[in-house]
């Protein structure tokens, strides 16, 4: 792994360990942890889509599984939360690997509906098992125990996601700097030259199809203890659409890209929120700035500016 990124991942973690001291109230902490959330969410999908290039509008359905199985399995059938976590992880990771082979042997926009299909399937189904789920409205979530100690105070979860962040953006550098990693990048250039090069296309579609899912479904789970409620919009389409978007903004194939569109996308609603009923027209405005001005996305696009890893 190249030092240069090995910085960028100091300097993360510097960056966490101080923020919690300099936030000025809870309102900013919740947000920083929302931030947080978002950002590993946003890094496995990164790998799929920006180092893969397989296109993914459904991921917020695998999130609605995590969430609801840290929901129902220990409201409705008395599971310890951090065993529910695990049983969603695993649910999660079954379900993308029996559906990855039929669903990536499209490509192009067929491969996009069938990924938005996959995810409006989950946010129908969780929306209509309403004796499970709670319907439309949604159910409450018991509070994650860890060590005997209930997950309550927005301190405990900043510490608890500042250190599964790093940890992921760390796995993240050493998936993509390895031979594996190499692989997503050959496919994504080309698949019939990775396949001539002997690279099994299919294994490796599945295997980070897979690995982004659970990614996905961990992070419901935890924003599901967090909130202490759970509703379908977590599921919804909508919300595919907009992790895809940070994906996009942040800059499609880099590490750092991820976190930079989560922070950037989770924190400027709330900053535009003073333009009252503009807020929506302005931040169009500023995602289309960002295409325009910045095609390759932020990161990619300052490193190549200065000539830095991005």
């Amino acid at each position: 792994m190249k030092k240069s990124r090995y910085t960028g991942l100091y300097v993360v973690m510097v960056i966490l360990v101080i923020l919690p001291f300099i936030l000025p109230n809870s309102f900013y902490m919740d947000l920083a942890i929302r931030m947080a959330i978002n950002a590993v969410i946003v890094l496995g999908l990164n790998l799929l889509i920006g180092f893969a290039g397989q296109i993914s509008l459904g991921h917020a359905g695998f999130i609605g599984i995590g969430a609801y199985a840290s929901a129902v399995l220990p409201t409705h059938f008395g599971w310890h939360p951090l065993v529910a976590m695990a049983a969603g992880a695993i649910a999660t990771g079954l379900l993308a690997a029996i559906l990855a082979r039929p669903i990536f042997k499209l490509k192009g926009h067929y491969l996009a509906m069938a990924t938005l299909g996959l995810g409006i399937i989950i946010n129908i189904t969780i929306r209509t098992e309403a004796a499970l789920s709670g319907g439309p409205d949604g159910m409450p979530v018991p509070a994650m125990s860890l060590l005997g100690v209930d997950l309550t105070e927005d301190s405990q979860w900043y510490w608890i996601m500042a250190f599964i962040l790093s940890l992921s953006v760390w796995a993240s550098l050493n998936l993509i700097d390895s031979p594996f990693g190499r692989a997503l990048r050959a496919l994504h250039g080309s698949e019939v030259a990775a396949q001539v090069a002997g690279i099994n296309v299919v294994r490796y579609k599945v295997s980070i199809f897979v690995i982004s899912a659970v990614f996905a479904s961990i992070m419901g789970s935890i924003t599901a203890h967090y909130v202490g409620f759970v509703t379908p919009n977590i599921a919804d389409f909508f919300h595919s659409i907009e992790l895809v978007t940070m994906v996009v903004i942040g800059g499609m194939a880099s590490v750092y890209g991820s976190l930079v569109g989560a922070v950037l996308l989770t924190a400027l609603p709330q900053a535009l929120s003073s333009l009252e009923g503009w807020e929506t027209v302005a931040f169009g405005g500023v995602l289309m700035g960002c295409m325009i001005f910045m095609p390759r996305g932020l990161v990619p696009t300052l490193a190549a500016r200065f000539g830095k890893e991005s």
